[in-house]
């Protein structure tokens, strides 16, 4: 198989058309813009006349490199069609924020300016970032307006809870830029993974000696929350089984926080008998303390302290011992002969496909370089971001579970 290696952004080759509404969440749509451009689209802004109250045209045409259109009888586009021009060979149409009166206008296709018009000429999927006040969105007209923008096929991103504007707290609140920048790039994933469950463990794991010393790892748990966000992009529902790290949570995630191996081990085997694909990503501790000290351990004049140590369960090998297994993918990192001992756990667990990478150019950094053994042999993997390398890693399992 000829892997994929050419992806260095989430949205390159991407154009979308975003439009700003008037509402104050306009401001964030200036960092959104910048996000978007920053994964590889080219993005074109139209903005309502409201919207230009908030934050002038200049702002976004600094940002995005193009001229802002505002008006329906803009003479820039030749033909006075601003409305059918600028969003023909658009991938999307974004409107962000999306206020209460352009959802209204919207689901009821009333079309007096430009963004309400070509928003109803568009032969391009449209999604909207819901941002107002909190009795606005659960007021029975925004809801049955929503309703029926759903039916309609729109895709409708957050909104969110928190503090608003206007003091108030509740739902309402656009979704942050960098929430929205995931949406997006989740929206035009391909969907190697749709309908497949997908259990995941990532990070370290902490074994307790007393109760403040423990046994852990240098593992910072990117690759794995990598992954696991490539996977939910992919379309696959995914349960991340975490050890201590301080990593936001992939949206559309579950996560299961735990600290040992003992207690990761029990959520997975709680999990999957429901799922079809099991990465081992997370460095479990292979040892721990055979008696955990209730007390902090003194130190002791003559002597250290004895600590006996026990194996802990291993966890992939166990899941793919199971009677009807799912297909699993582990990861082994290693410090020399990355090969010979990569193909060597493969072959010893019976699983299809091991991840290999050498710690000391992967571990706890942003960036790595892997090998992937399965049956046919070794892929490398060029140097690349985690993610990058997840997204490769997620289309090879999936090309490898369509030859089962």
């Amino acid at each position: 198989m000829e892997l994929n290696v050419g992806l260095n952004l989430d949205l390159t080759g991407k154009h979308i058309v975003l439009g700003v509404s008037g509402g104050v969440a306009a401001y964030k749509a200036a960092t959104l813009l910048r996000r978007l451009t920053g994964a590889g689209a080219t993005v074109q802004v139209v903005m309502t006349a409201a919207a230009t109250r908030f934050v002038t045209p200049v702002t976004f045409q600094a940002l995005s490199g193009k001229p802002v259109f505002v008006d329906m009888w803009d003479d820039r586009i030749a033909d006075n069609m601003a409305h059918i021009e600028l969003s023909r060979g658009a991938d999307a149409i974004l409107v962000a924020p999306a206020t209460a009166d352009f959802l209204a206008k919207t689901a009821q296709g009333q079309a007096d300016d430009l963004l309400s018009t070509l928003v109803l000429a568009r032969d391009c999927p449209l999604l909207v970032a819901p941002a107002m006040n909190r009795q606005m969105w659960e007021n029975p007209a925004t809801c049955r307006n929503v309703a029926l923008l759903r039916r309609d096929g729109v895709i409708c991103l957050g909104p969110d809870a928190g503090m608003q504007a206007c003091g108030e707290e509740g739902c309402g609140r656009m979704l942050e830029p960098e929430a929205l920048l995931e949406s997006v790039i989740n929206f035009f994933a391909p969907k190697h993974l749709a309908g497949k469950k997908l259990l995941l463990t990532a990070g370290p794991t902490f074994e307790a000696i007393d109760p403040v010393r423990g046994i852990t790892n240098l593992s910072s748990g990117r690759m794995g929350y990598a992954v696991a966000r490539a996977a939910r992009q992919a379309g696959a529902e995914v349960t991340l089984i975490s050890g201590p790290v301080a990593l936001p949570v992939p949206q559309d995630v579950t996560r299961v926080s735990v600290q040992s191996a003992l207690e990761m081990y029990a959520e997975v085997m709680r999990r999957v008998k429901e799922t079809d694909i099991f990465i081992a990503v997370a460095a479990v501790a292979d040892y721990r303390a055979e008696c955990v000290s209730p007390q902090k351990l003194k130190k002791a004049a003559g002597g250290l302290p004895e600590i006996r140590f026990v194996e802990n369960p291993d966890i992939l090998a166990k899941v793919a011992a199971l009677p009807n297994a799912p297909f699993c993918v582990g990861f082994a990192a290693e410090s020399e002969n990355l090969e010979t001992y990569a193909q060597q756990k493969r072959e010893r667990k019976k699983i299809p496909l091991m991840v290999g990478n050498l710690i000391q150019e992967a571990f706890g950094g942003a960036d790595n370089r892997v090998i992937l053994f399965d049956d046919a042999g070794s892929h490398p993997l060029p140097a690349a971001g985690k993610s990058q390398i997840a997204r490769q890693l997620i289309e090879h399992i999936a090309h490898l579970m369509e030859k089962k």
